[in-house]
């Protein structure tokens, strides 16, 4: 979970995860936050064993941090690894919906644009660039499913191992877009569930012009480079339509797996 200047939201967030989800444990990655982020997540790192702090240099961008995290992950043996917002826009509510998908899956992606899923107090400004966003790499880079760009995730071991994270090039809103990309290009199965992304509580937005050029820039590079097909075809499922099928084949009785997750 990467975090700049993100004190006010920290020991609430933290408290939100562990009463969704007390069996996972959360790294902050604090990029030597002026607001003193890193020395609450030291004091909180204290009282809990369950809390794990990575402090940085300097502002080293979001796509390095979650790179960062992934990598601790395989270090210390997590079975699966999250990386979500540290500002209530990805609501730690649905941390239970990813850990039943990804009992089934090798991605699971929080979805803006699946049926339950939406954006909450956006201008109609944001909502078109966020939608025209997916829907061009979606169609340049023939990715299948509905929210390319979103930030709430969670990764198999097995993907981060395969998906080669040392020749991850992107650093802000294209992070995103690239591995869903490398994700698909392994042939993984990626599933959405659904997800009502706010704006953050409190503090300020750190999205900028040049993320969205960055985006931009890197789909037209990816597609005129390797020539991605227009048509999606990777293994792909809405997770909604999948509860009642895993139901229907589930037997009563049956084992639930426990396995060691990590947010980063």
């Amino acid at each position: 979970m990467p975090t700049y200047n993100e004190a006010e939201n920290l020991s609430p967030l933290l408290q939100a995860i562990f009463s969704y989800a007390p069996l996972t444990d959360v790294l902050i990655v604090d990029d030597h936050s002026p607001d003193g982020t890193g020395e609450l997540a030291d004091s909180l790192q204290k009282t809990d064993v369950r809390v794990h702090v990575l402090h940085r240099a300097g502002k080293l961008g979001l796509g390095t941090a979650y790179l960062a995290g992934f990598k601790f992950a395989l270090a210390h043996d997590y079975d699966a690894a999250f990386e979500m917002d540290a500002d209530f826009s990805h609501d730690p509510r649905y941390l239970p919906d990813f850990l039943r998908a990804i009992e089934d899956a090798d991605v699971v992606i929080g979805s803006r644009y699946i049926v339950g899923g939406g954006t909450s107090n956006w201008s109609a400004l944001r909502r078109i660039v966020s939608g025209s966003g997916n829907i061009f790499a979606r169609l340049m880079l023939g990715i299948a499913v509905h929210d390319c760009t979103s930030g709430f995730r969670c990764y198999r071991r097995r993907v981060l191992v395969s998906i080669d994270l040392d020749a991850v090039q992107s650093h802000g809103y294209a992070f995103q877009i690239e591995l869903t990309y490398r994700v698909m290009m392994q042939g993984f199965q990626m599933v959405e569930t659904p997800i009502v992304f706010r704006d953050r509580r409190c503090g300020k937005s750190k999205m900028s012009h040049a993320i969205i050029l960055e985006a931009f820039t890197y789909v037209l590079q990816t597609r005129l480079s390797h020539q991605a097909p227009l048509l999606p075809h990777a293994p792909w499922t809405n997770h909604g339509k999948r509860e009642s099928e895993r139901a229907e084949r589930e037997a009563p009785g049956s084992d639930s797996r426990t396995e060691r997750m990590e947010h980063s």
